[in-house]
């Protein structure tokens, strides 16, 4: 198993450890433990990503587990938020929604021979994405440790950027199925 295949199974390892930390409030700064698990996880995926392009290591196991990490990262991190109150679940249905458009028309697209690939609009998706849910995690803690003290602050902030992700994620999934239209021809 090469280099960047090891640090996509090291992100899947982690999300438990990232779980743990995160809903278990027992444990001391419990949201700044999870926000470093989270952080580290998140850039194995952009580490792995760059070995892999860098040093030609691109394998069909990477293809595979590499999209699968991150969104199973993305979404434990989003289905616990709904449970600790901390995110809207009619934000986390919009993402988990285009998250399987996008990858229903991927699979429709690859049994035609055709690989369609991030682009600009996804990636930004993602980014913001990352910036919310790590923001939201900082913001806990600061919370929790009286840094600050309003909770309603907390909540907005955490809400309007949760809603900006949202938007976001619906101009990604539109977009992703206008540029792919002819791969939901309902006239075949």
């Amino acid at each position: 198993m090469n280099t960047p295949n090891k640090l996509t199974v090291l992100r899947v390892i982690m999300i438990p450890v990232f779980l743990v930390f995160l809903l278990n409030q027992s444990i001391p700064h419990n949201y700044l433990w999870a926000l470093i698990v989270f952080s580290a996880a998140s850039l194995t995926d952009m580490l792995d990503g760059h070995l892999a392009r860098k040093n030609n290591l691109i394998t069909d196991f990477g293809k595979f587990m590499d999209p699968l990490a991150d969104k199973l990262l993305v979404t434990s991190a989003l289905i616990c938020f709904i449970e600790l109150n901390l995110v809207s679940s009619i934000v986390v249905v919009i993402i988990v929604a285009r998250e399987f458009l996008v990858t229903s028309l991927r699979l429709v697209a690859s049994s035609s021979g055709k690989v369609i690939a991030a682009d600009i609009y996804g990636k930004i998706k993602t980014v913001a994405q990352l910036i919310a849910i790590i923001a939201i995690m900082l913001l806990q803690e600061l919370l929790h440790v009286g840094f600050i003290t309003d909770t309603n602050i907390v909540a907005i902030i955490g809400s309007v950027m949760m809603w900006i992700v949202a938007a976001l994620t619906v101009i990604s999934g539109a977009n992703y199925l206008w540029k792919n239209r002819s791969f939901v021809n309902t006239t075949k």
